[in-house]
């Protein structure tokens, strides 16, 4: 099994999101630090043709591909970044593999399909980025203190990453259920970046 290239100790205060880090061909699409909504939201259709042509022309990355499967995972996740579930959908939707299956499950967490999401999860397994991303939502979730609500306090105590059990908080969330939305739309934000550097780094090699 390979190993994951990002460190199990550290945590979202010591990881820095960097686009630059990407190539120049990913930093204007990766610059982006928005919240996004737990719902679909709405395409960020001035970011269409650059998404196109990186979808359409592998070279466009600006480095050789060396593992297409998570290039093409980095492709699913970039579309997703922007709100274009379909298209989003349309390439992970043929990636058998862990990775593959977890950005399925989030573009279904999104739709929102939370039975569906689940669904994709189940497929993932125990992913790599696991450990990293429950690390980062008990980061998160610890800087909320006394104001964090009690449906939350799972994420405080989790030794490894539940999926399911994130799925449920965000579906209480869109459903006006718990006071949990930007809470849930900050993990949701840190783990999107931890499965995308992982997956970047699977498909380029180090960088």
């Amino acid at each position: 099994m390979p190993q994951s290239p990002l460190s199990s100790d550290a945590p979202l205060a010591n990881f820095a999101w960097v686009p630059a880090r990407y190539g120049p061909a990913l930093q204007t699409l990766l610059d982006n630090d928005r919240l996004h909504p737990l719902g679909p939201g709405q395409p960020h259709e001035a970011a269409r043709p650059e998404l196109s042509r990186l979808t359409s022309d592998p070279l466009a990355a600006g480095r050789p591909i060396l593992d297409r499967d998570h290039w093409r995972c980095c492709l699913s996740g970039l579309w997703l970044l922007h709100d274009f579930l379909d298209e989003s959908h349309t390439i992970s939707q043929e990636i058998q593999s862990a990775s593959g299956s977890y950005w399925h499950g989030i573009m279904h967490r999104r739709e929102p399909d939370f039975g569906n999401a689940k669904y994709w999860f189940r497929r993932v397994g125990d992913h790599l980025v696991f450990p990293a991303v429950a690390q980062d939502a008990q980061w998160i979730a610890a800087q909320a203190g006394q104001s964090l609500p009690r449906t939350a306090q799972f994420l405080l105590t989790e030794p490894n990453w539940d999926p399911f059990r994130f799925i449920d908080l965000c579906a209480a969330a869109y459903g006006g259920q718990t006071p949990t939305e930007l809470l849930c739309q900050e993990i949701a934000r840190a783990e999107w970046r931890r499965l995308f550097d992982y997956c970047y780094r699977q498909a380029v090699g180090p960088t």
